[in-house]
């Protein structure tokens, strides 16, 4: 028997990275889960992955971004498993690292739309559903900067200043009704969003020290999705409004040590890391 045996989970943003180990790690404990992503194809790979792993799961291309999307994949949720118990928006963009103003309009609002409407939407449906019978898990996403500013990051991180503060607040509103709210913060994690990633030109050799902090505190996605199953669990049944981050003080301190150790034997490898240069939105 698995831990989540009988529980129905959508986490958005699931077809890659951390959001498929999450998926992946639920299924295992005996979840039904529901794959979404922006892209139908992505979703149809996860799908197929899932099910030869002998998962319960399906899909549906879904923008989180979209409040009818949004909608849609609760329903479909509804119609395919019959019920609802765990909510992860896990979705979220970065954004082009660069000076605010030389980032484009469009780029700046779709890291909004995705990780502050996103988060928004994809809470107020799980929280109704949630608290109308009583139950639920509710999981946020957090990131860097989510307690305080990031130079060349003012995209993405006063968006999750923004997730941290209303998650906290929401599980404030409803601390009585049963349902657990929670905030993540996976810590730095090996995916495309952390491999592959884009500068405004002239900016991009500012990204090369990534490469050591990624050898230094990254993790594959298994790591935080244990996490993220915890919160999930009945470990957290009756608790609302914990704040869990993986990175914590004794594994920053083991990085650096580890990473430390590294530099005096000359064993260090090189971190592969692709860069997509972007023009200024004002040249």
């Amino acid at each position: 028997m698995g831990i989540l045996d009988n529980k129905v989970a959508v986490i958005t943003g699931s077809s890659r990275g951390l959001g498929l180990g999450i998926a992946e790690r639920y299924a295992a404990e005996g979840a039904a889960v529901i794959i979404t992503s922006r892209s139908e194809k992505s979703v149809e790979r996860a799908v197929n992955t899932l099910k030869q792993q002998g998962a319960k799961v399906a899909g549906i291309a879904c923008d989180v971004g979209d409040l009818d999307s949004v909608k849609k994949l609760r329903d479909f949720t509804l119609d395919t498993f019959g019920s609802l118990d765990i909510w992860v928006n896990n979705a979220g963009l970065s954004g082009p690292y660069g000076p605010t103003a030389d980032l484009s309009i469009e780029s700046y609002e779709q890291v909004l739309d995705t990780n502050i409407y996103g988060t928004y939407y994809g809470s107020v449906i799980a929280v109704r559903h949630f608290v109308a019978q009583g139950s639920g898990k509710l999981i946020n996403l957090l990131g860097r900067g989510d307690k305080g500013p990031v130079k060349y990051q003012n995209a993405y991180a006063p968006s999750k200043i923004w997730v941290r503060s209303f998650t906290l607040a929401l599980a404030q509103e409803y601390a009585d009704s049963g349902v657990g709210i929670f905030a993540f913060n996976p810590g730095l994690v090996e995916t495309d969003m952390t491999q592959q990633v884009a500068a405004i030109q002239g900016y991009e050799a500012k990204l090369n020290p990534l490469r050591t902090i990624r050898r230094m505190w990254g993790n594959p996605p298994e790591v935080p999705a244990e996490k993220a199953l915890w919160l999930a669990s009945a470990a957290t049944d009756g608790k609302t409004g914990i704040e869990v981050q993986v990175l914590d003080f004794p594994r920053v301190v083991r990085g650096a040590l580890g990473e430390g150790l590294l530099r005096l034997t000359g064993k260090h490898n090189t971190v592969p890391l692709q860069i997509e240069v972007i023009p200024p939105a004002v040249p």
